[in-house]
């Protein structure tokens, strides 16, 4: 009995214990669940908390971004992402899809006058999205982009939606091309742009470094910034700017602006600083190496390459040239340490030709081994492109054969110590005193006779015995136009060129063969022997570098203008576009084109010097000397002409109703823009035939096509038959009094 109430007890205290302990569990659980929802909730609540600030922040950024762009762009808000596509160009106009240009002149952007944009890379992973997607307004998810931008001026409306166009100095500066921005995830992917309206105010000041000394090579600055300038829209600190000149770009880091970091430079005089080259340039050296008279430079040149040189004339130096009593030699003496065989090329030229090359140069020297250019007041080819001014030239050293070594120098010799001629390939002292003496009709004087040999006159006691040592050893040269007398023993090493005859040694024939007639292809496609290339590059050459007497630059000359008045003057291509620009006159303050201020000052100020010259090859020098002596000056004014003071005066009523009458059909033209119609007609009607160009009107070869109609009888323009013009301009030339400066130089290109 007792052992069924203690197992009773057991089993019961067993069953107690158990529901304690499923109690106890069942109180944990429901006490771990109550701690889990609570942390639940309290991260739902913490989440729903950053997210709302999360939303704050970005409204509030939007807000400010907003703000910014309303204020940026003067009122207009225009903020958008772009696919970026890099094109080629010059400047930093860039090209908008229309879409832009619906929501900025929905904006009236366009009455507010040029438009810039700020346009920088943006920094993020590429996104599977259509290309719409990219150019819609800035999403506010918080994307960065990098700090680096530019900015940049609209060149049209014309690019694929979604797509913005950029040129290399817009693509560069807004960091398409930095290292981070490759090396991000952004390249991967189709790169972007980020591109804000805003408004620039004018600027009125730059500091600019070059990045090497190269850029000390460039004669006028000036000329040289202003074309460049003349391409751009606006500036950035910061910006890399690339200038061209002579073929070669020169890099030019901005490095202040004034009155903001960021500027326009359209319609505006720019003060612009150039400042030294900083310590880590691009290029540390100059292209150029300097010489200085009398004192000698050694160098090595590479087979096929260049070595270039500068020495400058000084006035006083052109005096006695012109004198005659002076001469500046150019000395190479080859030292052929880099083999037996190898060989240099001696080319000059005169600034503003920085670079001479076998295609374009105005002194050359290929004799065998050491070789002297002898630069005389008389030019040897009779034309003035090689007379001897004071100012700067060029020495280049071509690498003709092998690894050469050299030694370089200048001097001036006067005239009575000199004992050494430059010499043409072929050539020597000897040869040419025997061709001269061969080419003259000797005529044996008393006491003397004519040896058939030698073609000298000897005395007549020595005579017999001159001929007959002269048969014996001596040999002719029977080549017509040669008749040089050499040794016997050096027969064999005479030779005469097979295209144009010159007298050579057998050594030098190869030579003489590959560098006068081995056809060289120039620029523009023509392949020409090296004599007449450099005639092509310095006269024809579409693409050759001539000196703009507008902007002062070296550019190249293009096709002939297409103006037939341009064409008449002597006009390139590119001067004919330069010259079309505006400035204002000194007296009067009008704004008269370039090509026309001549004139506009013989006509209206009773003369005034000149700005169409015709095309004389010395002009490109003049004003050059004294930027070359000098070093830049600061403070100095560059940019684009401002054109802020015109003023025109209005026309009167009682001028609208007067007719102008075509000087050659007599057909009248009335109303406010008379003179445009007549202008207009004169061009359609009378001058649409093709002129001859300034060249055949002067006899010289022109490769203009022949005229298929009688060029017609220039009239004389009848006397006005309305009282209400008078007669206030007189002709420069004949002394005709006209009515205006346009009936002036209709005059002119119909009568004279």
């Amino acid at each position: 009995m007792d052992f069924e109430l203690r197992a009773a007890k057991a089993k019961w205290e067993k069953e107690q214990k158990e529901k304690k302990e499923r109690a106890r569990k069942r109180l944990e659980q429901e006490k771990k669940a109550r701690e889990e929802a609570a942390k639940r909730q309290e991260a739902l609540e913490a989440a729903q908390r950053i997210r709302r600030m999360e939303e704050s922040a970005a409204a509030l950024a939007a807000a400010e971004q907003e703000q910014e762009d309303l204020e940026a762009g003067d009122g207009i808000i225009y903020h958008r992402v772009f696919k970026a596509l890099s094109i080629v160009g010059k400047g930093d106009k860039i090209r908008l899809p229309p879409s832009s240009f619906e929501q900025l002149s929905s904006q009236s952007a366009i009455d507010k006058g040029p438009m810039f944009f700020e346009v920088s890379a943006v920094y993020q992973p590429s996104r599977s999205s259509p290309a719409s997607s990219s150019s819609t307004n800035l999403e506010e998810n918080g994307e960065s982009s990098k700090t680096r931008l530019t900015h940049a001026g609209v060149l049209e409306f014309t690019a694929e939606e979604g797509f913005v166009e950029l040129p290399p100095h817009v693509w560069r500066n807004a960091g398409f091309t930095d290292p981070e921005y490759l090396s991000s995830s952004s390249h991967t992917g189709t790169p972007e742009a980020r591109v804000r309206y805003v408004r620039l105010p004018k600027g009125t000041y730059a500091k600019l470094q070059p990045e090497g000394r190269d850029f000390a090579d460039v004669i006028n600055h000036k000329a040289v910034l202003e074309t460049e300038l003349r391409q751009h829209a606006s500036l950035t600190q910061g910006d890399l700017l690339t200038v061209q000149h002579g073929g070669i770009d020169y890099g030019l880091r901005v490095l202040e602006l004034k009155p903001q970091s960021n500027i326009s430079v359209l319609e505006t005089d720019l003060e612009v600083d150039v400042v030294g080259p900083g310590e880590t340039g691009a290029s540390p050296q100059s292209r150029l190496t300097p010489l200085i008279l009398g004192k000698a430079e050694s160098g090595l040149v590479e087979e096929g390459k260049y070595t270039y040189y500068r020495f400058t004339i000084d006035s006083q130096a052109e005096k006695g040239i012109e004198a005659g009593t002076l001469d500046v030699l150019v000395h190479l003496e080859v030292e052929n340490k880099g083999g037996s065989d190898a060989d240099a090329d001696l080319y000059v030229s005169a600034h503003p030709l920085l670079f001479p090359t076998k295609h374009q140069h105005q002194w050359s020297s290929h004799d065998m081994g050491s070789k002297v250019i002898c630069m005389t007041a008389s030019p040897s080819t009779g034309t003035v492109t090689n007379a001897v001014n004071a100012g700067g030239y060029s020495v280049g050293v071509f690498g003709f054969q092998g690894n050469t070594s050299f030694r370089l120098w200048v001097e001036a010799k006067a005239i009575e110590s000199r004992g050494i001629q430059g010499q043409r390939l072929g050539s020597s002292a000897g040869d040419k005193e025997a061709v001269g003496s061969s080419s003259q009709s000797v005529q044996p004087d008393d006491g003397f006779s004519l040896c058939q040999n030698c073609k000298q006159l000897i005395p007549a006691r020595t005579f017999m015995l001159h001929e007959a040592y002269c048969r014996r050893h001596n040999f002719a040269c029977q080549h017509p136009g040669c008749g040089v007398v050499l040794r016997k023993g050096d027969k064999d090493k005479h030779a005469h060129c097979p295209k144009c005859g010159l007298g050579l040694t057998g050594d030098e024939l190869p030579k003489h063969m590959k560098v006068f007639h081995e056809r060289l292809k120039c620029e523009c496609g023509v392949e020409l022997e090296m004599e007449a290339m450099v005639e092509h590059r310095a006269t024809t050459c579409p693409k050759r570098l001539v000196s703009c007497r507008f902007c002062g630059d070296m550019v190249q000359a293009g096709a002939p203008a297409d103006n037939v008045r341009d064409k008449l003057k002597g006009l390139t291509q590119h001067e004919s576009e330069c010259g079309a620009r505006t400035a204002d006159c000194d007296v009067c303050g009008r704004a008269i084109m370039l090509k026309e201020m001549d004139i506009h000052r013989a006509a209206a100020h009773e003369g005034g010097q000149s700005m169409n010259r015709g095309p004389d090859p010395s002009f490109a020098r003049q004003g050059m000397l004294a930027q070359e002596q000098q070093p830049l000056p600061a403070n100095r004014p560059v940019g684009a002409f401002s054109n802020e003071n015109v003023s025109e005066s209005p026309v009167s009523a009682a001028t609208i109703d007067v007719q102008v009458e075509c000087p050659i059909c007599l057909v009248k033209f009335g109303g406010a823009d008379r003179e445009q119609q007549l202008n207009t007609h004169l061009d359609d009607e009378h001058f649409s035939t093709q002129l001859p160009t300034a060249m055949d009107l002067d006899s010289l070869p022109s490769t203009a096509p022949a005229m298929s109609e009688p060029i017609i009888p220039a009239p004389i323009i009848p006397a006005p038959s309305n009282s209400l013009r008078s007669l206030t301009v007189s002709c420069p030339i004949c002394g005709m009094a006209v009515h205006s400066e346009r009936d002036l130089s209709q005059h002119i290109d119909l009568v004279h």
